[in-house]
């Protein structure tokens, strides 16, 4: 069997759907997998500029992305010309020629511009691989209505309406969750985590501020942490930024602030603490919740991060800072009272997806085999 995975590099949780379904199959010997970046392999004089676009509208014009995104959302689909249409004419005649070359037996998109392409491919030429597309977020966003694909994996059940609104059949709406790494469905006991951390055992916060390591508020926010009387310890975790992580490790500290630039051991972080301060990923929101900790939601990008952080409040998993419920205020509310989490964490419980990766690399599997 063969899956071809096509991502696009927009951030970094649609590669790591990828990679978590890989890490699913390794080992198995009648599974071969291959990941394409669209973009980079297909139309590489694109690569930079979206991924460089990408990163300067989410961080540095967040709010012109979010008014794209709503405007978006409000288009008529039957009147309005779309970003579909560009994608179609940059994509068609290249990624034709990858797909007829290695010739899958399942196409995976783990980016709606990615499924997109392959749904104009096969209405226009004869693929004969099922395809699949992902959606990353706790929301179906705008241009999904420009897709029309075998099946469309979600975040959960309670995104049915809006698919069904998107004009999806409800048999092609499969709901296993956004495929993480296996290594977050198991969870190491507390004590065990901050043993192997080397941490102390005490009320643990972990702040992380994504793989591109940004976040508005970050040093505002840390040292409100900083300055609690409340016996807390402080993880942080940089992703890619240099700059934020030598800014933390030089300032004037009151409390024990552990600081990580890039790790690979974040599944064992969130073991480690008693809740996370970060922004409301499709995939970290998907981690946490799997690893049924406790979310204090900040900074999300304008556009479907809100609508993560909308989806999340709206059934009782998370919690929200703002400027007038600031990140000092919500931690102090954990620390005394617990029903705060406990709520959090027993909502959290039917939403959470911790075996995503492997019920839907199971699906996979069984759709190939009906094939043949």
């Amino acid at each position: 069997m063969r899956i071809l995975f096509l991502s696009v590099p927009t951030g970094q949780g649609h590669h790591q759907t990828c990679k978590a379904l890989e890490a699913y199959y390794a080992g198995m010997e009648n599974v071969e997998c291959r990941t394409l970046d669209v973009v980079d392999n297909v139309a590489p004089f694109l690569g930079e500029a979206l991924s460089e676009g990408y990163i300067l509208s989410t961080k540095v014009t967040p709010g012109m992305y979010g008014k794209f995104y709503g405007m978006a959302e409000k288009r008529d689909v039957e009147k309005t010309p779309s970003l579909s249409y560009l994608i179609k004419m940059i994509l068609n005649k290249k990624l034709f020629r990858v797909l007829k070359e290695y010739d899958p037996d399942v196409i995976v998109a783990t980016h709606v511009w990615a499924a997109i392409a392959i749904s104009y491919l096969r209405r226009k030429h004869p693929i004969r691989a099922k395809m699949v597309a992902v959606i990353t977020d706790f929301t179906v966003h705008p241009f999904w209505e420009d897709v029309d694909i075998d099946y469309y994996i979600t975040a959960t059940e309670l995104l049915e309406y809006q698919a069904v609104k998107k004009g999806y059949a409800l048999e092609k709406v499969k709901p296993f969750g956004i495929p993480i790494n296996p290594k977050f469905a198991n969870k190491v006991p507390k004590e065990e985590a901050r043993k192997k951390l080397g941490l102390k055992d005490k009320f643990t916060v972990l702040l992380m501020m994504g793989s591109m390591g940004y976040g508005s508020s970050t040093m505002r926010n840390i040292k409100r942490l900083d300055k609690m009387a409340e016996d807390i310890q402080i993880i942080t975790v940089c992703g890619n930024n240099k700059k934020l992580k030598l800014r933390i490790d030089k300032m004037k500290k009151n409390k024990q602030i552990i600081n990580y630039g890039f790790t690979h051991e974040v599944d064992l972080l969130m073991d480690a603490a008693d809740c996370i301060i970060t922004k409301p990923g499709g995939l970290s929101t998907s981690e946490a919740l799997a690893k049924n900790l406790p979310i204090i939601m900040l900074d999300p990008i304008p556009g479907q991060e809100d609508r993560n952080a909308e989806f999340m409040l709206n059934n009782g998993a998370a919690m929200s800072i703002s400027e007038f419920f600031t990140v000092d205020e919500a931690i102090y509310q954990l620390v005394h009272h617990p029903y705060r989490m406990e709520r959090m964490k027993e909502n959290m419980k039917y939403i959470a997806k911790p075996n995503a990766a492997k019920e839907m690399g199971d699906f996979l599997l069984e759709i190939c085999n009906e094939k043949k």
